[in-house]
């Protein structure tokens, strides 16, 4: 997807990306999801245990950068 549609479809796919900064998901998308949905899924669901162990209420870059590194260590 180009970044107007995942800046458009990515905050209506997850309450974690609801009330995220646009700029945090431009962010994850040229790093880590280069508009791919399936990655997306993927990222949603690591932030958002991120965001449980945490105890987070929202997705932050601090959070965004600790997710690859999780999911290496869950393999």
């Amino acid at each position: 997807m180009p970044l107007d549609k995942v800046l458009a479809v990515v905050p209506a796919f997850h309450p974690a990306w609801t009330d995220a900064d646009p700029e945090l998901i431009a962010l994850c998308d040229r790093e880590a999801a280069h508009g791919n949905f399936r990655a997306w899924a993927k990222i949603t669901h690591h932030l958002t245990v991120g965001m449980k162990e945490t105890g987070r209420a929202c997705v932050d870059e601090e959070l965004l950068r600790w997710a690859p590194e999780a999911e290496k260590a869950r393999r």
